[in-house]
């Protein structure tokens, strides 16, 4: 988290923890025909309600937003998450650990809606799930990202590090390489993915540590491609302390992103010349 942050971290955290679940629903401007789906850490359970009353304060709010916590949680809930259920927010409950279930179980349990993936550990703008759905609009047959990445190959074909995958600002010479970041939100269409999403033996054994990437890969097994917004909403604002256990760090420093997409292209036999 960046110094510079920390203030408005902490200002808008108080606004909404200050505020009645109704009262932040009341701002919505009718229903978007969505459900977001995210899930957490245990280390985040804590801080976890900032990050779902930024998605009940949205100007347009998600038919449902739903959480889906490890078995662990099922009786030992923090009085500040659950008070948060009612129409629009639930908890369901996983026998997982990883980062994948976030959407895994959604996509059997909404087979026909429109998913939005989100992260535990950010505050979401008032208009971030609006403008993503307006551009969802725009192109219906597409999985949408707020912020995406191009995945990168040297001169001679090998993969480069995942650091050095730049952030994409424009058109890709090959679409097929742009890998939607979760954290900005990345909105999925019905039946945009490959059956194989869920098959937990197979990304477990080639992409344990990346649902961006498997959930990416499972695009390209279905013929379809990932588009970054032209239209996208302000960054949402890290919560504060929420980084000391992050995945990212992981994956980063020990360039594990690097590795799963190398197994990844090496078991389908992916070629982008």
């Amino acid at each position: 988290m960046k110094l510079a942050e920390i203030p408005r971290s902490f200002f808008q955290s108080v606004k909404l923890l200050a505020q009645s679940p109704e009262r932040l629903q009341k701002k919505a401007n009718g229903t978007l025909p969505i459900i977001v789906t995210l899930t957490t850490i245990p280390s985040r359970i804590g801080t976890l309600p900032i990050t779902i009353r930024s998605l009940l304060a949205q100007d347009r709010a998600p038919e449902k937003i739903v959480l889906w916590l490890n078995e662990e949680f099922r009786d030992k809930l923090p009085r500040a998450l659950a008070k948060l259920q009612g129409n629009v927010f639930e908890i369901r409950f996983s026998p997982y650990q990883f980062s994948h279930r976030k959407l895994m179980h959604s996509l059997t349990m909404f087979p026909d809606k429109i998913l939005v993936t989100c992260d535990d550990d950010l505050i979401y703008h008032p208009s971030a799930l609006r403008l993503t759905y307006e551009q969802h609009l725009k192109h219906p047959d597409v999985v949408i990202g707020n912020r995406c990445r191009e995945i990168s190959y040297d001169g001679e074909g090998r993969v480069l590090p995942y650091l050095k995958w730049p952030f994409v600002t424009k058109a890709l010479k090959n679409e097929r390489l742009l890998m939607p970041v979760g954290a900005f939100l990345v909105l999925y269409p019905p039946n945009i993915l490959s059956e194989m999403a869920t098959d937990v033996a197979l990304f477990t054994k080639i992409s344990p540590k990346s649902d961006d990437l498997w959930f990416k890969t499972c695009t390209l097994l279905n013929n379809k491609l990932s588009i970054s917004s032209d239209s996208p909403p302000p960054e949402p604002i890290p919560i504060f302390g929420t980084q000391r256990v992050a995945l990212k760090h992981t994956n980063n420093t020990k360039d594990h992103k690097r590795k799963q997409w190398e197994d990844i292209a090496a078991y389908f036999k992916f070629t982008f010349d």
